[in-house]
């Protein structure tokens, strides 16, 4: 129960850092070009990243802080961090191939299920 809190409230955290930070960049780059995404995805990753080397090295957080700080924070503030996470423990265990198959399917098939349960509902409803 302990770790639910955590994620829970991390997760709140990460969803209002996101909706703050996009709509701050919403306004300073307008709404031409996806910059707010890109920004959140960059900056959570790197922060993800960050967290993991800090961890690592110098700090040893309790499984509810990390739980509260990658799944919840930057989980809702980025699903991108965690992708990454997933690719850089994939090269790290030497699995390049699956790496990058990793890379790949991600992206490919979750553009596509994008596409696909946008026209499946235009379908349905339109």
């Amino acid at each position: 129960m302990k770790m639910l809190a955590a994620v829970a409230l991390g997760g709140a955290l990460g969803a209002v850092g996101r909706y703050l930070v996009m709509s701050a960049v919403a306004l300073w780059f307008g709404l031409s070009f996806p910059w707010g995404t890109l920004i959140v995805n960059v900056v959570g990753s790197f922060a993800m990243g960050a967290l993991v080397e800090i961890s690592a090295l110098v700090w040893s957080p309790s499984p509810e802080l990390r739980a509260l700080l990658a799944v919840g924070v930057l989980g809702a503030f980025t699903t991108f961090s965690t992708f990454s996470l997933d690719v850089a423990a994939l090269i790290g265990r030497g699995a390049h191939a699956a790496a990058g198959a990793y890379i790949a399917l991600s992206v490919v098939l979750s553009i596509a299920a994008f596409f696909a349960g946008l026209h499946l509902f235009r379908s349905l409803l339109g």
